[in-house]
């Protein structure tokens, strides 16, 4: 009986209240329960399970380059980050007021551990958000506008909450490319959350640009309602994200 009603969660894509049922069997509670009680457990180990779920396909969906959390990020005023700001940025209240955050500062102090730590964070949160490096995302765009899909891509990025673009200013911003940056910033001005990660301080993204015009459109946005941090360095990592950045001989943690 207790294989059959499993089976049966199971066909029936309960996979929560299946495992539920087979713990409760197991260490033999089943008969000491009443079906109220019962039943609210395996409701709530149902819940628990979709709810994980979701979280995992957030995190699948956001793309991210590493595996980061902010638990294991050590934060303190001397590194750049005070541990003050990153647990309030830990809560994501910046996402929901639609603020941008800028990180800046030279390879292998932690830029981008740091944002795709926050990326996490939202999609933990409930948060739905995406993680391009600017090449990708220029790839991207590219993509779509090759295959006539650039209007559902732009709606896309539109609609995460959180968007993080990393490793700006790798290369030039110009052709269609600076008027499809200047779209999606443009989108997600006052509304929508945004982290930028670059070695160049703000005031150097204007070399960036081919054309003057776009280049002061899209800085008005991207400082307007802003918080700017510079991390120092200093942080401890994963042991495998170490080893990964050795294989890559680069510095795969910025």
């Amino acid at each position: 009986m207790t294989d059959e009603t499993e089976r049966a969660l199971h066909a029936l894509k309960l996979p929560g209240m299946a495992n539920c049922w087979t713990s409760l069997h197991e260490t033999h509670q089943l008969d000491k329960l009443s079906l109220r009680d019962g039943m609210q457990l395996m409701l709530q180990a149902e819940r628990d399970k979709r709810e994980c779920n979701h979280i995992a396909r957030l995190i699948k969906n956001a793309g991210f380059r590493n595996k980061a959390t902010l638990e294991e990020l050590e934060v303190d005023t001397v590194r750049g980050i005070p541990a003050v700001k990153a647990a309030e940025l830990g809560t994501c209240e910046y996402i929901e007021q639609g603020m941008t955050i800028i990180i800046t500062g030279p390879a292998g102090t932690g830029k981008s551990y740091f944002a795709q730590a926050l990326g996490e964070r939202a999609c933990r949160l409930n948060y739905k958000t995406m993680y391009f490096t600017m090449n990708k995302l220029a790839d991207a765009l590219k993509l779509a506008r090759l295959e006539g899909r650039e209007v559902n891509f732009f709606k896309k990025l539109a609609n995460q909450d959180l968007l993080i673009i990393d490793d700006i200013g790798m290369s030039k911003i110009q052709g269609d490319l600076q008027n499809d940056f200047e779209q999606i910033i443009d989108d997600r001005y006052h509304d929508k959350a945004l982290i930028l990660c670059s070695q160049l301080p703000v005031a150097d993204y204007y070399g960036l640009f081919q054309s003057e015009l776009i280049a002061e459109a899209c800085l008005d946005r991207i400082v307007h309602k802003s918080l700017r941090f510079q991390p120092a360095g200093g942080f401890t990592f994963p042991a495998q994200m170490r080893r990964r950045t050795a294989k890559r001989g680069g510095d795969g943690i910025k």
